[in-house]
């Protein structure tokens, strides 16, 4: 009977991104995720058809559903940001029958994953311990370029979505401000994003090319990683580096935008490969070099997310107080 009744308690969760959609079932009572399955986005995605077989081979019906997701959130109509995938809300939880479905942010889930994350769960670079009255700021670098805040208040978690990844990335010195003109001269106006995504490493190794007179060959943002990693590309190594420094100068941003003394959260998919070399970096020096300004950023703690499913697990944690309230 026991089981039954936790049956029962079970959501549906997705972590729907540009390139895969991430599904799972979560547990209220244990806070666990099971189920879990990706899939590759393609042309002939259909959401609610996906949902459907998904639902289908748990061999689970549910009442209750989150889609986190990777744009804008505003209004009936969804239209994702960086794949073709779009929806009615409305429509979508009428014909799954549902009783209730939140549509979020993907940040906004992966934001309220952060006060159930594990040690196990997340690395620390630098800093000291977050003071958790204060705000929180989470960030990653994946198909785009995700960015949220999260504030307790009255005694719930709150998460502040945006999309601060559209904005525009500051450069230091004459060598960032040739790669940042070969990449206006591409796109005209140059968001963060161009540089801290995956495409944003084959943007910033192409515009390394073309500055040092080398091939501008098509190259993908894992071999760029796996040849910085073991030196085999100094191409490669340079474009990481700079990634890195690029990564701390915008986490950096971010904290002192809302004074996130509970601390920097990274997540997307690309950091936690190359974590070591992430430490060994200028992402730290970069992340405290702000001026007058140094001696609180050398205080806040960043930490780089390294459970599987932030997304999932922030979904079911969002729904489970949507429900409290």
């Amino acid at each position: 009977m026991i089981e039954q009744g936790r049956e029962m308690e079970k959501l549906l969760v997705a972590d729907i991104g540009g390139t895969n959609a991430r599904f799972a079932l979560y547990n209220k009572a244990t806070k666990t995720l099971s189920n879990i399955e990706k899939y590759t986005i393609t042309d002939e995605t259909r959401l609610p058809q996906l949902i459907t077989h998904y639902l289908e081979q748990c061999g689970v019906k549910v009442e209750r559903a989150c889609l986190a997701i990777a744009c804008p959130i505003e209004g009936d109509k969804i239209a994702m940001t960086n794949n073709h995938i779009e929806f009615s809300r409305s429509e979508l939880q009428s014909s799954l029958c549902l009783k209730q479905l939140e549509v979020i942010n993907d940040f906004t889930a992966v934001a309220m994953s952060v006060p159930a994350l594990k040690e196990q769960d997340k690395c620390q670079i630098g800093g000291k311990e977050p003071d958790m009255n204060y705000p929180v700021a989470i960030y990653g670098a994946g198909t785009g370029l995700g960015v949220a805040h999260l504030i307790n208040a009255a005694n719930q978690w709150l998460s502040l979505p945006g999309e601060g990844g559209h904005v525009e990335l500051p450069m230091i010195n004459a060598h960032e401000d040739q790669v940042l003109s070969v990449l206006r001269n591409k796109f005209g106006r140059v968001s963060a994003e161009r540089f801290l995504s995956g495409s944003g490493l084959v943007n910033i190794y192409q515009a390394l090319a073309e500055i040092t007179n080398q091939d501008k060959k098509e190259i993908s943002p894992s071999d760029i990683v796996a040849q910085a990693l073991d030196k085999s590309c100094q191409l490669s190594l340079q474009t990481l580096t700079l990634f890195c420094a690029f990564m701390g100068r915008f986490g950096g941003n971010l904290a002192l935008t809302l004074n996130t003394r509970g601390g920097v959260y990274i997540a997307g998919g690309i950091v936690p490969r190359f974590l070591e070399f992430l430490k060994q970096s200028d992402f730290r020096h970069n992340f405290e070099t702000k001026g007058r300004m140094g001696r609180l950023l050398k205080t806040i703690p960043v930490y780089v997310i390294t459970h599987s499913d932030p997304g999932l697990l922030g979904a079911g944690m969002y729904l489970e107080q949507k429900q409290k309230n």
